[in-house]
């Protein structure tokens, strides 16, 4: 995310220590979110989800269609998003819950584990959230098939995207966005 710092002047966000050098010499520090603003971000963010609450429909750019739907659960302490038929026969299910201040998902894969991601990054006034991978269940080592990262697109209450990467042996393999619209 570029950060503006005076009129004409931005700051790119860079690795932890180092710095943007004018060309008159000042220094510029990069910027990382404080842990308040992520802490807020996380929160908004899941307030999101849980208005997603419903039916929807989705779209893959590897050209399927499925039906999802939310539901907030567990009095509201978590957010299960079932995906019917994205692979034929099959069901997946993510969950979406706050651990403290810290937003994170499990996807319980037709590939037979279960990542766990947390939120990493928000961008765009929050309606755009990285999660990145953690750990996960009948993963042995990082290097088997699974799904790594998802960055959501909330476009608006009825609008919603999720690009997911799949990372197996050392790489990210392919990524496919899911466009979702909410059914009436």
């Amino acid at each position: 995310m570029i950060r503006p710092t005076t009129p004409g002047r931005y700051l790119w966000p860079l690795c932890a220590g180092l710095a943007i050098v004018w060309a008159d010499g000042r220094a510029m520090r990069a910027t990382e979110p404080t842990d308040a603003e992520n802490d807020r971000a996380a929160h908004a963010a899941f307030e999101r989800l849980k208005a997603l609450e419903g039916a929807w429909r989705g779209e893959s750019t590897r050209g399927w269609a499925e039906d999802v739907s939310f539901k907030s659960i567990a009095g509201g302490s978590a957010v299960m998003e079932t995906s019917f038929d994205a692979h034929p026969n099959e069901t997946m299910v993510t969950m979406f819950r706050m651990d403290g201040d810290v937003l994170d998902l499990t996807h319980y894969c037709v590939a037979r584990n279960q990542p766990h991601l947390k939120a990493t990054t928000f961008e765009e006034d929050g309606r755009k959230v990285t999660f990145t991978f953690v750990d996960g269940g009948n993963l042995p080592t990082r290097d088997k098939g699974h799904m790594d990262k998802v960055v959501l697109r909330f476009e608006d209450a009825d609008h919603v995207s999720a690009r997911w990467t799949w990372y197996q042996d050392g790489r990210e393999s392919w990524m496919e966005e899911i466009r979702l619209v909410r059914k009436k």
